[in-house]
């Protein structure tokens, strides 16, 4: 069974490559995205076992995200196939010089019902998930019911189980159907998780603070054990419920698109996490991953396996090997 299954939303990105402006754009690169599913073949391509929960379309595009997780060695077991429903697409543009992106979704609410809004508890097998070590869940998903209320249950289930969930609030405002509920619900689920990891964005929407060490403490008030503020090409900043900080600074890379950035660096976090590393280890491998996957275009392009990860770290005077 899988050591690390990841919960949420699988869709296609697809990235601009002649404007940075979507009106203005001719040609796109069809890449493979969701925030949870992006960290899942992180972590496959890092050597730890690996499975998907999701719910895809019966379209050509849902029958890509499976070949995908497939060919990453995730197993695909338990996603789902929604007849008569479509997978969520998202087109993306790239800031040039910092490769920053916007995004435009064709997703519930603005079109009828996509298949990862659609995932109903009948659709799961709790026992598989109960058998993992962590259950990655993404707030983009929460958004939309029946699938929030699916998330709510699992999550409870999990944790009642011993299984650790680490908790990304993936926030994309525009997808939800009003801006009262985005805190309410995401709250909600944050407290029945074990660890969570913000962008600093993030921290500033939910905790109205840029100061990473606020924000930290801000979310470990919420019951968390272990709370992590991406920082971008700042680093990173960790703390624990137990008193422990970490800061480790962003190894410097040349950004062309930092779509999945995050993603990455969670599946970085996972696998030193299980692995046995200490905390600082586990945020330098979290890094190193983070800043790989910006060097090219798409979520999952240059997310690394296990030796490019171990050729960085050397590179880059870390004496680590995953």
């Amino acid at each position: 069974m899988p050591d690390v299954i990841a919960l949420g939303e699988a869709l296609i990105d697809f990235i601009a490559l002649d404007s940075s402006d979507l009106s203005e754009a001719v040609n796109f690169l069809k890449c493979f995205g969701g925030a949870p599913m992006n960290t899942v073949i992180g972590v496959s391509r890092l050597g730890v076992s690996a499975g998907a929960v999701t719910a895809v379309g019966d379209d050509p595009f849902g029958e890509y995200v499976i070949r995908v997780l497939k060919e990453n060695f995730v197993d695909i077991s338990h996603i789902v196939v929604k007849r008569g429903l479509r997978t969520p697409l998202a087109f993306v543009v790239n800031e040039p010089e910092t490769g920053e992106r916007k995004f435009l979704f064709y997703r519930s609410p603005f079109v009828s019902p996509t298949a990862d809004a659609c995932l109903s508890l009948q659709d799961i097998d709790l026992n598989y998930i109960m058998d993992a070590k962590i259950l990655h869940v993404s707030g983009f998903v929460l958004s939309q019911s029946p699938t929030r209320e699916t998330v709510f249950k699992i999550v409870k289930s999990a944790r009642e189980h011993g299984v650790k969930v680490f908790f990304d609030p993936t926030l994309r405002v525009e997808i939800w159907n009003s801006v009262e509920e985005v805190r309410k619900v995401l709250f909600t689920v944050l407290r029945k998780c074990n660890l969570a990891a913000f962008s600093i964005e993030e921290t500033k929407y939910f905790f109205e603070t840029d100061d990473p060490d606020r924000a930290a403490d801000a979310a470990l008030g919420l019951g968390l054990e272990v709370a992590c503020i991406r920082l971008g090409s700042k680093g990173a900043l960790v703390k624990t419920s137990e008193g422990v900080r970490v800061f480790e600074p962003a190894f410097k890379v040349k950004a062309v698109d930092t779509t999945g950035a995050g993603d990455g660096w969670n599946a970085g976090f996972i696998v030193g996490t299980l692995k046995g590393f200490g905390l600082r280890e586990c945020v330098r491998i979290a890094n190193a991953v983070g800043a790989l996957v910006v060097t090219k275009r798409g979520a999952i392009t240059a997310l690394p396996f296990k030796c490019e990860l171990n050729r960085f770290l050397e590179d880059n005077g870390v004496k680590l090997e995953i």
